[in-house]
């Protein structure tokens, strides 16, 4: 079990649960998004929200999943690969008492190398050196995981934007410190093969 020295905290920002504090351990390439970037990605996101099914790549710390819950989504699947930390987000979703949170232990490719489920937002906020941001972006893309017009949420190193898949439509971009942050919209009709 790790040390109270080696957990961090978050905030949830909005909606049902607002203020209830996530605990995580801490560990190699987790570094939750500030609250500020949050609360404006949220804002972004909120018509969309409501009644929503949400993917959370990279879960990390949870924010992402549990406050898209918070705010209206029917059910949110948070992703990660670290045992210390999905143990802590299966401690958050009780805590919460988060019924519409599914917990996937696993890697993120394997994940979407898997069975598919369409999803109507997605985040994907991985690891900087990591390098899965644009093959996550391809996987989302091209296997059935995205519902028509769905959002996707998505962090990268600033100042280079990263490259998005063909027909995806940029709607929203800000920069804090060194990190850009986009919204961007999956096309909004089936592609014909």
């Amino acid at each position: 079990m790790a040390r109270e020295t080696d957990t961090g905290r978050v905030r949830i920002i909005g909606g049902a649960w607002r203020r209830r504090l996530l605990d995580f351990p801490q560990a190699t390439g987790l570094r939750p998004t500030p609250d500020r970037v949050r609360e404006t990605v949220f804002n972004w996101l909120a018509p969309y929200l409501p009644g929503a099914v949400c993917l959370d790549l990279f879960a990390g710390s949870g924010a992402f999943g549990f406050e898209a819950l918070s705010r209206g989504a029917h059910r949110a699947v948070l992703v990660e690969q670290a045992a210390p930390v999905v143990a802590a987000l299966r401690d958050s979703s009780v805590r919460l008492g988060a019924s519409g949170a599914e917990i996937r232990g696993d890697e993120v490719m394997a994940v979407l190398n898997g069975p598919v489920e369409a999803f109507d937002v997605v985040f994907v906020d991985p690891p900087y050196a990591s390098n899965l941001l644009e093959p996550c972006l391809h996987r989302l893309a091209t296997g059935g995981w995205l519902k028509p017009g769905a959002w996707i949420y998505l962090e990268a190193p600033a100042p280079v934007s990263p490259k998005l898949p063909s027909g995806w439509e940029p709607a929203r971009h800000k920069t804090a410190g060194q990190v850009g942050y986009y919204l961007v919209r999956a096309p909004r009709r089936e592609e014909s093969a």
